[in-house]
């Protein structure tokens, strides 16, 4: 995960987030992620990504994440994302917008209700 610098190399920081994503749906809307993509046949891909660098993240770093969902749209939802390191200091700021598809035929829907309601209830506080 490091570069040469010693530190994080800066797209580990967006597959920490999706891996942070991933074991958030459990917490956040009741159902594991494999069970809404493999059974459910429900995705949010990301449709727009943007991340801001504050500090480094070196080797030994702990990364401590808070997550939220931002905005819930028919079929999209903004994530936002902020790491800290074990100290409290915050070194990364982001935000991903996914859409809600049907992974059959890849096609956009509107995200199912019982979802939806979860993710607006997933606030920053």
């Amino acid at each position: 995960m490091l570069d040469v610098a010693e530190v994080v190399f800066y797209p580990q920081y967006f597959d920490l987030a999706h891996r942070f994503f991933e074991e958030s749906w459990q917490h956040i809307c009741g159902i594991d992620y494999p069970t809404l993509t493999l059974k459910k046949r429900v995705g949010f891909p990301a449709v727009r990504t943007e991340g801001e660098h504050l500090a480094p993240l070196r080797y030994g770093d702990e990364i401590v994440c808070t997550l939220w969902v931002e905005k819930v749209g028919d079929k999209s939802c903004t994530w936002r994302y902020k790491f800290a390191n074990q100290n409290g200091l915050q070194v990364w700021d982001a935000r991903v917008i996914t859409v809600c598809v049907d992974l059959d035929s890849f096609e956009s829907m509107p995200i199912p209700s019982e979802l939806a309601n979860s993710l607006r209830a997933c606030g920053e506080d």
